[in-house]
């Protein structure tokens, strides 16, 4: 190894440096203050915990992302969190298990032991919220209205909003009782977005012509929603058992609409991110320049049972460095205070004062060159603050 290779970091591992790190950090307050004000109480997770625990429920999909780590104590594997979710849910469950609808939020860093993109950090600092006990319209409503009034207060513009639901394709599946080998070529050609390949792909493996139909319009249904309207009574008419989710997305959306009308909405019922644990709607923001979402969430009901109580469930999360490298929030300008290095008391009486107010106050080394805003210094026997 040579000397320059002893300060490389890994890849996906960043450092934050001044001014960058204390913008990122009073970005941080305030999307807490604003969770506390809507009511969402703050947990602090562990970092490191038993991989019992931490790939429970919707943590198993995390495995291969995780770094593991021997227990020196117990000789147990041990786990980073690579993602916040499955702690809150466990918290919810089994250390708070409240009774009737509860709020948490929680911001850290997790780890990936491989990013999850080309654009994500290996690092994150994972902000979000995650909403318990309540299954209807009303419960997915606040957690996206959340969602986007943390983007606003983070100064991010532009966004637009993508709607699923997996419950459409969950009910399409059960109705024609494909196989997984049938819906793992199923996903795939939904991730291409090609209608043709999707459309031959239903006429050779659905028998019913009423399925089949339905199979190659689920590729049509992405886009703005008004346009859709046609395509979603014709998908409720051929599979009656998606009306019940087809209307929950569409009441959502009239909502957050009213809510929002700055923000575009789209729907995407192709969209099957987390599919082996999202259970209903999901959801995802994305800005312009940036190809990863910039927040995203979804309903993920049950996941409790693992831990003994199964609750109803949904939530969102996002990254705030990269919130704080795409929003507008400026950090606080706090003026800077030079003090001379005396030992009188009534200055360092005066320095704890200025320094409770919210300046910052130094007092230069030897050669120590400091900008200053102001100067304390000694006029008439008394220690007073001058314009620099």
């Amino acid at each position: 190894m040579t000397s320059a290779d002893r300060w490389l970091l890994p890849d996906g591992i960043e450092e934050v440096l001044p001014p960058q790190a204390r913008r990122i950090e009073q970005l941080r307050r305030r999307l807490l203050d604003l969770l506390d004000n809507c009511g969402y109480d703050l947990v602090i997770p562990p970092a490191l915990e038993y991989l019992d625990s931490l790939l429970t429920g919707v943590g198993k999909d995390l495995d291969l992302r995780t770094f593991k780590v021997t227990d020196q104590l117990s000789g147990r594997l041990m786990g980073l969190s690579a993602d916040t979710t499955p702690q809150v849910a466990r918290i919810d469950a089994h250390s708070l298990a409240p009774e009737g609808i509860s709020r948490l939020s929680y911001c850290r860093t997790v780890f990936h032991a491989k990013a999850s993109s080309l654009l994500a950090s290996r690092t994150p600092t994972q902000i979000g919220a995650e909403l318990y006990g309540e299954a209807g319209v009303g419960a997915d409503v606040e957690i996206i209205s959340l969602m986007l009034t943390l983007l606003e207060s983070a100064g991010v513009q532009q966004v637009h909003l993508d709607l699923g639901h997996v419950g459409v394709f969950r009910a399409l599946a059960a109705k024609a009782g494909i196989s997984s080998e049938q819906q793992r070529e199923l996903f795939d050609l939904l991730k291409l977005k090609c209608a043709t390949d999707l459309e031959a792909w239903a006429a050779r493996e659905i028998q019913d012509a009423a399925l089949a139909e339905a199979f190659a319009l689920l590729i049509r249904l992405q886009g703005d929603r008004q346009k859709l309207d046609a395509a979603i009574s014709r998908m409720a008419e051929l599979v009656p058992e998606t009306s019940a989710e087809l209307a929950h997305i569409q009441q959502v959306a009239e909502q957050l609409a009213q809510r929002f009308p700055q923000t575009s909405l789209y729907f995407d019922l192709t969209e099957l991110r987390g599919y082996n644990y999202h259970t209903g709607l999901v959801f995802a923001a994305y800005i312009p320049g940036y190809g990863d979402a910039i927040a995203q969430g979804g309903r993920y009901d049950e996941t409790g049972a693992v831990f003994g109580r199964a609750r109803p469930a949904t939530g969102f999360s996002a990254d705030l460095k990269v919130l704080a490298r795409f929003g507008t929030y400026q950090a606080e300008a706090k003026q800077t205070v030079v003090a001379p290095n005396d030992n009188d008391p009534a200055l360092w009486q005066l320095i704890a004062q200025l320094r409770e107010q919210g300046k910052r106050v130094l007092v230069p080394l030897n050669d120590d060159a400091i900008r200053a805003d102001l100067y304390l210094k000694k006029l008439d026997g008394q220690w007073q603050l001058v314009e620099a």
